[in-house]
């Protein structure tokens, strides 16, 4: 089952009609079979494929949010998975079908909502645990509201850190920017007056070759990081949705943010399996749909652990009680019993993580401002230091002058 795109002529009282249209169907002869059944002739017929706008508005939050408040105010009356095909089935931009294929595609199959969501990638791991937890609990539409926050939420971090970035960029964009468009004319001048006296004329060749090696480093350090960072953002942007990619492996590598990202990670899938928990689905379950709510490894494998030492007849809290977690964490989780005590302690440890994970946003804001500062302090430094030198060669221009005249 694919998209296409059919170019068809119909035949009308004021002559031939042509218009296009779009199919959802396996074959390209399926979609001549339909277009004869409704009267038409078919001009052409090609496959639909996303384009960069489908791209940008399926990883929207905006169009995210409206995808789970149309099958929220539907579930009240239906199934969720009815809901989303009855969603899909009255969307008539050939642009948002294409969008809407995969997930069409799977519940032709037989697939559930959480599968069809899954298979948009649009979402992240973190909001397809909730809706997940939610939905093995029979509560969808009571979880949709919960993800919705958590779309806006990381919405809000995203928007404050890419502000942040903006301005530090800019900063730092003007300052190269000046140094790549005055460095040849200033060097040029440098070499074309050097002092006359030689003792002055070598530390002066040595004092412009140092400040252009600095301006050198400095220029192509901010190319270098503009570029990683670029690239870092449009690949998480595009890889939306995937478990692991080159790029997520670098960037967890990076220690603060490594932190950040794992403490993310410990606080949806806590709390996704908090929920599911409550809702009464088995725990074995619980502990395998939590592996699923985030991408970090070391999260992964926490939760795939705990429930190979389960399987393995180990109690509870002592299958849950391993690292990553710090000391705190494991003490409370090491004594536990029943599962309503489990739920509590996972929802206290996701509030933990959440609020560590702001502080580590916090830190690397202001870092990212510190090291800012020092590439803003070595640039204006070497620009006035590069004044400097300038008047050691004018104070050497000028001295033979007046020598001359004399």
């Amino acid at each position: 089952m694919r998209q296409w795109i059919a170019e068809i002529a119909y035949e009308t009282v004021s002559g031939p009609k042509k218009t296009s249209e779009a199919f959802f169907l396996p074959t390209v002869d399926d979609v001549r079979n339909a277009i004869s059944k409704k009267g038409g002739y078919v001009i052409a017929i090609r496959p639909h494929e996303r384009s960069t706008w489908e791209r940008l508005l399926a990883r929207s939050s905006w169009w995210q949010v409206q995808l789970l408040r149309g099958i929220q105010f539907r579930a009240n009356s239906t199934s969720p998975g009815v809901a989303l095909w009855k969603i899909i089935q009255a969307e008539t931009n050939p642009r948002r079908q294409n969008i809407l294929a995969p997930a069409r595609e799977a519940l032709t199959r037989g697939l559930g909502v959480i599968d069809a969501l899954r298979a948009l990638k649009v979402f992240d791991r973190g909001t397809l645990a909730i809706l997940a937890a939610s939905d093995r609990s029979n509560r969808l539409a009571e979880g949709i509201p919960h993800a919705i926050q958590s779309i806006t939420q990381k919405k809000k971090n995203a928007r404050a850190v890419m502000g942040t970035m903006s301005w530090l960029v800019f900063d730092v964009f003007s300052i190269v920017s000046s140094l790549i468009a005055g460095k040849p004319m200033v060097l040029k001048w440098f070499k074309e007056n050097p002092p006359t006296d030689p003792d002055a004329r070598e530390k002066f060749e040595s004092v412009v070759w140092n400040l252009e090696l600095t301006w050198d480093i400095l220029i192509w350090t901010a190319i270098s990081a503009g570029i990683f960072m670029g690239w870092c953002a449009i690949s998480f942007f595009l890889n939306r949705g995937n478990k692991d990619w080159p790029t997520a492996r670098i960037v967890r590598k990076i220690p603060l943010i490594g932190g950040y990202l794992r403490d993310l990670g410990f606080s949806d899938s806590m709390m996704a399996c908090a929920r599911m928990i409550r809702g009464m689905v088995p725990i074995n379950e619980s502990l395998i749909q939590s592996a699923e709510a985030t991408n970090a490894p070391d999260v992964v494998k926490y939760w795939e652990r705990a429930d190979y030492d389960l399987n393995r007849g180990i109690h509870l809290g002592a299958a849950l009680d391993s690292e990553p977690l710090n000391r705190a964490e494991r003490l409370e989780l090491a004594g536990l019993s029943d599962l309503d005590q489990v739920a509590t302690v996972m929802e206290s440890i996701a509030d933990m993580r959440t609020a560590a994970a702001k502080t580590k946003h916090s830190l690397i804001v202001w870092i990212a401002f510190a090291l800012t500062g020092v590439f803003l302090a070595l640039a204006m430094g070497s620009a006035i230091y590069a004044l400097t030198v300038m008047n050691m060669s004018m104070d050497s221009i000028m001295g033979g002058l007046v020598e001359g005249a004399l």
